[in-house]
């Protein structure tokens, strides 16, 4: 008989496993049912050769507050799993070079001495972004109606270079979706968050380990140590109810008897469950608006001497647009090639876009020798389109159905699909039930 504080967890990415993590330590039989035989979604351990990649090359920043307190409680304190370093970020042009880096000011002040002091910029455009920052802290980051960010660049005179080697690249980096089409209310969210409240939430945070070490390994034993199950290999593919009330799940291993259960599945997986259910309409709706963007990795071995001298680097005018020297987890030669959202990169064919890619490469580093292996990870549904007037169809964590409660970054948490969109979206989720259960 299933336990009167009990709950399934549907969903082993990072929304679904932050949910269940909330859970245990409150105390509440946690089960974790996981369609694939690994945990992590699209942020997971991938192999390369005899190492373990991620399967898309992630950065955090400070600001992740509720990730990296996942992290805390997942790990021991004397034992952190990641680096923090200040802002800085270099970009590579044929014809040209900037660096941004943030003095160890408060907030705000580090960002108005960074762009102040930023190199590759005249005075004029380092000016100009200095402006708009002042004039987004003036309308406290918020806007009337949303428009896109290439609208409200345009609107603060934000052109050429500027856009190019700052604006476009944190753009694609946090949304990444295209600046004609991406939601400028929730950019302006992550930029609030990163630069206006603590110097440190600016820090760029790196994983000492892969994905799957950092959360996933380390979640399995943090759930079952606390009387919970972790269930690989097991799809669920119908929800059971009794009127408006859930009742249980079928699986393509066994059935569920379940009365409180968190959907932490993607979108278009969570629109499948719900689609036939005629008090979840509305909710299916708003799952079958969304469209996604692609990230693509192309890793590259290189002799283990190779190396940035820095964490990452950008790169502009061409495919690659960021460059992450993975020496900062134990991995020595490898790099991180990555192209957010759609473009004519996926077109190609993995061994045309590594040879571009290394060409690329070669043009800033002519030194490096060729690289030895090569492995392109290609995330096709990598995170939904950041579009204007999106925080206006993404739904809450609650449902018409009692008993069910959804998560994933989709979810109305006002952020990007980032890692911390994806834990936020499974913390407040979790929270809802414990709620419940008072």
């Amino acid at each position: 008989m299933t336990p009167p504080s009990s709950v399934h967890v549907v969903g082993g990415g990072w929304a679904g496993l932050a949910a269940a993590v909330e859970l245990a330590r409150n105390n509440v039989h946690v089960t974790l049912l996981e369609a694939s035989r690994q945990l992590g979604g699209r942020a997971r351990r991938v192999p390369f050769d005899d190492i373990g990649v991620d399967n898309g090359q992630h950065l955090m920043i400070g600001a992740y507050r509720e990730t990296l307190a996942l992290l805390q409680a997942l790990h021991a304190p004397n034992a952190p799993p990641v680096l923090r370093a200040p802002l800085s970020l270099t970009l590579l042009n044929a014809n040209y070079g900037f660096r941004l880096a943030a003095p160890r000011l408060p907030a705000p002040l580090h960002l108005l001495a960074a762009l102040l002091l930023a190199t590759g910029l005249s005075f004029t455009q380092r000016l100009s972004a200095l402006n708009f920052c002042v004039a987004m802290a003036v309308h406290k980051f918020s806007l009337e109606q949303d428009i896109s960010v290439a609208e409200l660049l345009k609107r603060y005179r934000q052109h050429g270079r500027l856009t190019e080697c700052l604006w476009e690249p944190l753009c694609l980096a946090t949304l990444n979706t295209p600046l004609e089409l991406a939601s400028a209310e929730v950019f302006l969210t992550v930029l609030r968050d990163a630069f206006t409240q603590a110097r440190g939430d600016s820090d760029l945070v790196f994983s000492k380990t892969d994905l799957g070490a950092l959360v996933p390994d380390p979640l399995v034993d943090f759930i079952e140590t606390r009387g919970g199950h972790v269930l690989l290999g097991e799809r669920v593919t119908a929800l059971q109810f009794d009127g408006d009330t859930l009742s249980g799940l079928e699986t393509s291993v066994q059935p569920h008897r379940a009365s409180r259960v968190i959907l932490a599945t993607p979108a278009y997986a969570t629109h499948r469950l719900v689609q036939e259910q005629p008090r979840l309409q509305q909710l299916a709706g708003a799952l079958s608006s969304f469209d996604y963007q692609p990230i693509c990795t192309v890793y590259l071995k290189y002799a283990p001497s190779v190396s940035l001298g820095q964490m990452l680097i950008g790169m502009t005018g061409g495919f690659t647009q960021w460059l992450f020297d993975r020496g900062h987890c134990g991995q020595p030669g490898i790099m991180a090639a990555v192209i957010s959202a759609h473009g004519n990169h996926m077109n190609l064919d993995n061994e045309t876009l590594v040879r571009h890619v290394t060409s690329e490469i070669s043009s800033h580093f002519p030194h490096w020798p060729l690289p030895l292996r090569n492995f392109v990870v290609r995330e096709k549904r990598a995170t939904f389109t950041c579009k204007v007037g999106i925080n206006a169809t993404r739904p809450d964590e609650a449902t018409a159905i009692n008993g069910l409660w959804i998560a994933g970054d989709y979810t109305n948490t006002g952020y990007p699909a980032t890692l911390e969109g994806a834990v936020r979206s499974g913390m407040r989720a979790a929270r809802a039930v414990l709620m419940n259960l008072r």
